[in-house]
């Protein structure tokens, strides 16, 4: 029978899949001789057990009686106890950090006889009803499920009839009476009395912890961040100590840097008598942690020795929640905190300067969705702007939005394309789904450590907290800012996350300082810290990784920007986006060709646009890899949009006008038209049924590689034949390609190299990659069509007609248009590079969908053998650093 619950001395900072990553560092911080309250973690083993049979496993209540017993000898108090009790807190703690997204209870072991033994200990009696009435609030919200609207209510009609606002201004009485009218609501709520028995308290807590697992916000909090949905979570039952005993007590959260923006200091939030979860909740507004140094300067210069111990210890940013329960100072937990990504990239660097890690490990701390943040624009500090409150700065970011007030309308509207800025006086985890759907988030409580501060950094999302000046109104829905200013629901504001200004309208922006470093233009000698910071990180990226990384571009700009932002050629170069424009006239003309004399003729015209365009392509990549694709599309899709053409010549005949063009336009129309155009006369069949296309386009790129030759330039081209089924197929096309060739080489004098491979995009090439590869010098993994018809889905139907119940309802972890499916489409790359080079050693294997830019889909490809990813533009530095840490992970498996 597996082991269930152990003690913290039993308890270490590896064993996080087992005990949390709460239960772990709680072993570890008690390991370390640190001040951590004695208590036991039931592990997450229990947990999925509970989940599975919907009660106890066999031996986990005898377990935790054995635990508790040894917790109540070495505390010298029982659980509960009617003289001296012992009272305990209840809480979860998953394998990874999901802040605010699971329960927890405080003061369990509180009743109707404890209470009074509690304020007789504690000499306070405001202080033991103060708990009870927490207790009873936490515990029917969580245990319960009362709505906590019901609680919050009772809290303001007591403080209304006093004649208060604050909640310290009610005095022992008027708490004593609250706890009576809590007592009822649990009543008439939940059906049934508040549990008198200690040990039910503690049982059916641990229960609601495990339940919380499956809740709604703790499903949506993990596929928002990819956390496994069978990991469990993990319930640490620990000894209360107590913030709220008075003004020499209190509670606070410390990071050991500034998790905004990386700073070495002292950064947190206090609270004087309070408990933990009021700091974290962002009901009353904390003081910064420095003020701790004139409240009790003993307590603050041992926090700081311990932090300092933890950040050497853990060798990374820590966040702490600790308590202070008269003068003496207690640790609840740490952590390695959550940070932004400029954070996340100072952070790393600093700790390489330091010694406490090396570049490798350095390059392990951040991730490429960290870099996509830090390229997306700010606001433009030239531009006119209105200034109308001042926050805190709690996570970067320039959003602008359309402002709501609650989850359901941020949701809503977001849906229907618009932007939208969530608006709260302070966020819980029941407005997650708003927050995720918010471009940003403002609240008028709260500090850095708030709730809305904690998940937005973890999310990456822009965030301005704790903007007292500012009056939320969710009743009337509206927001007032000072001098008058009033924001109705549907109003645009502007919040800027890196200083916490608040703004209203919509503020213009401008490139950040990486993208600008990117495209050359900052030099990094001179560049401030964190651009610094990103050069030697991604610096180092390219060093290691083993992977190339190319990019998607089908014009010299696109092509010119990629090189600048790092790419090594081109690994997708869309021809058909060349035929668009004033071009899709010859198209049209092409199409409508009755005679081969007339269809060779608009090849012909076409021949000399083609080359132009492959010349300034391959110049723009000189020395690089091209990788030029042939015609793919339906040819429809440069036609006339069928309904408005026939409408056209339905309305000029009846007018009796004739009109030729359009009337051979329709025809055309009408004989290309298709039931399922992406599944027929497109790609590689395009050239087998329309004789001369792809020998133009053939010619036209050799042509354009022999006059680069002759202008001293090294062109490396690739010619790629699309939506290849069968070997045959794709020899058919070889062929002519070759004979193109023959004829340039003679034509133009020139030695020309170059390859022929193709895009593996069907099933069926996949399977029969061997026999592709006896002909193909190379493949290129079309994952968006080897996605499209592997799940049989029509990306363009789909996504908007279900994707978003598949999201919701967990059948889908992420659009697997988003990140490679492994088990599905990455089972068939796997498979076509192991038959590929099986027939042909050294095949060159790429690919060139947009899963080339997506960090996790990178370690994907990493781990199957590709040479190169390519991406679009912006991408590449992402794809760059993924690729980097690719290489690192795959060492250490």
């Amino acid at each position: 029978m597996p082991k269930f619950v152990y003690a913290f001395a039993e308890a270490n900072k590896d064993m996080k899949d087992l005990l949390g990553g709460k239960g772990a560092n709680l072993g570890e911080m008690t390991r370390l001789g640190l001040p951590v309250p004695p208590g036991f973690t039931i592990t997450t083993e229990a947990c999925l057990a509970y989940l599975a049979d919907r009660d106890f496993p066999d031996g986990l209540a005898d377990e935790i009686s054995t635990q508790l017993d040894a917790l109540e000898q070495s505390m010298g108090k029982k659980l509960g106890d009617a003289a001296d009790p012992l009272l305990v807190s209840v809480r979860s703690g998953a394998k990874f950090s999901m802040p605010g997204m699971m329960e927890t209870v405080l003061n369990v072991g509180l009743n109707d006889d404890s209470v009074h033994g509690l304020a007789q200990q504690a000499g306070d009696e405001r202080f033991a009803f103060d708990s009870y009435r927490r207790l009873i609030q936490m515990f029917g919200k969580t245990v319960l499920g009362i709505d906590g609207e019901h609680f919050e209510d009772a809290i303001e009609e007591a403080k209304h009839a006093k004649g208060v606002t604050g909640d310290l201004d009610l005095d022992a009485d008027d708490l004593r009476q609250l706890v009576e009218v809590f007592k009822k609501v649990v009543q008439e709520h939940a059906g049934r009395a508040f549990p008198q028995h200690p040990r039910e308290q503690m049982d059916l807590a641990v229960r609601a912890v495990f339940d919380s697992w499956n809740t709604p916000r703790a499903v949506i909090y993990r596929r928002q961040e990819r956390i496994p949905s069978d990991l469990g979570t993990a319930v640490n039952i620990v000894a209360m100590v107590f913030g709220n005993l008075g003004m020499d007590s209190g509670t606070g959260v410390a990071f050991t840097r500034d998790p905004a923006s990386g700073a070495q200091g002292i950064y947190g939030d206090y609270l004087q008598n309070a408990q933990g979860e009021d700091v974290v909740a962002g009901i009353r507004n904390t003081v910064p942690l420095r003020d701790l140094e004139k409240i009790d300067k003993r307590v603050y210069d041992e926090l700081l020795r311990i932090m300092q111990t933890l950040e050497e210890h853990y060798r990374d940013l820590c966040d702490i929640e600790f308590t202070v329960e008269r003068g003496k100072l207690w640790m609840l937990q740490t952590r390695v905190g959550k940070r932004t990504a400029a954070a996340a990239f100072r952070i790393a660097t600093q700790l390489v300067d330091q010694g406490l890690i090396d570049m490798n490990e350095a390059l392990t701390r951040v991730t490429g969705a960290q870099l996509a943040q830090l390229m997306f624009p700010r606001f433009d500090e030239k531009a006119e702007r209105r200034k109308i409150a001042q926050g805190m700065n709690a996570s970067p970011g320039a959003a602008t939005g359309k402002v709501v007030f609650d989850s359901y309308t941020a949701v809503k509207w977001s849906r229907s394309g618009e932007k939208v800025i969530l608006v709260r006086r302070e966020t819980n985890p029941d407005d997650l789904n708003g927050m995720i759907a918010a471009a940003g988030i403002l609240t008028s409580r709260g500090g850095k450590t708030s709730h809305a501060a904690v998940v937005a950094r973890g999310m990456g999302k822009t965030c301005v907290c704790g903007v007292e000046e500012i009056d939320v109104n969710t009743k009337e829905r509206i927001l007032r800012a000072p001098h008058g200013v009033v924001v109705h629901e549907g109003d645009v504001i502007s919040i800027d996350g890196a200083t916490g200004e608040v703004f209203l309208g919509d503020v213009p922006v401008v490139d950040s300082p990486v993208v600008r470093y990117f495209e050359g233009e900052i030099d990094v000698d001179t560049a401030d810290d964190l651009v610094k910071a990103v050069h030697r990180v991604i610096s180092h990226a390219d060093g290691v990784r083993r992977m190339a990384v190319r990019t998607n571009a089908d014009t010299p700009e696109d092509a010119a920007r990629a090189r600048r932002f790092g790419a090594q050629g081109i690994g997708l170069c869309r021809t058909e986006h060349m035929f668009l424009g004033e071009r899709r006239s010859l198209v049209e003309r092409l199409i409508l060709a009755d005679t081969d004399a007339e269809q060779e003729r608009q090849l012909k015209e076409l021949l000399p646009l083609q080359r132009q365009d492959f010349v300034e392509l391959l110049e723009s990549m000189d020395g690089l890899p091209v990788t030029i694709r042939l015609l793919d599309p339906p040819l429809h899709e440069f036609l006339p949009d069928i309904t408005e053409l026939s409408v056209r010549v339905a309305v000029a005949e009846s007018r009796g006008e004739q009109r030729e063009n359009d009337l051979r336009l329709l025809q055309a129309v009408h004989r290309l038209h298709e039931q399922n155009p992406m599944l027929g006369l497109r790609g590689v069949r395009l050239g087998v049924v329309i004789p001369g296309l792809f020998q133009m386009q053939a010619r036209a790129i050799l042509e354009a590689a022999a006059q680069r030759i002759k202008a001293g330039a090294v062109p490396r081209v690739e010619i790629m034949v699309p939506l290849v089924a069968n070997v045959q197929e794709f020899e058919t096309v070889k062929q002519d390609i070759i004979q193109v060739a023959r004829e340039v080489r003679e034509s133009e004098s020139t030695h020309l190299e170059f390859l022929i491979g193709t895009m593996i995009e069907l099933p069926r090439a996949a399977l029969t990659a061997d026999q592709i590869a006896e002909a193909a010098e190379f493949f290129s993994f079309g994952t968006n069509d080897l996605t499209q018809t592997t799940w049989g889905f029509s990306r363009d139907d789909v996504e908007a007609a279900f994707f978003s119940a598949y999201l919701e309802r967990g059948i889908f972890g992420i659009s697997p248009f988003e990140s490679v499916d492994r088990d599905g489409v990455g089972e068939l790359v796997r498979i076509a590079c192991e038959k590929g080079r099986a027939q042909r050693p050294g095949l060159k294997l790429g690919v060139c969908g947009e899963h080339g830019g997506d960090p996790d889909s990178v370690h994907f490809f990493n781990e199957v053998g590709l040479d190169y990813v390519s991406c679009s533009p912006f991408r590449v530095p992402v794809a760059r650093l993924e690729a980097g840490r690719a290489t690192l992970a795959g060492r250490a498996r």
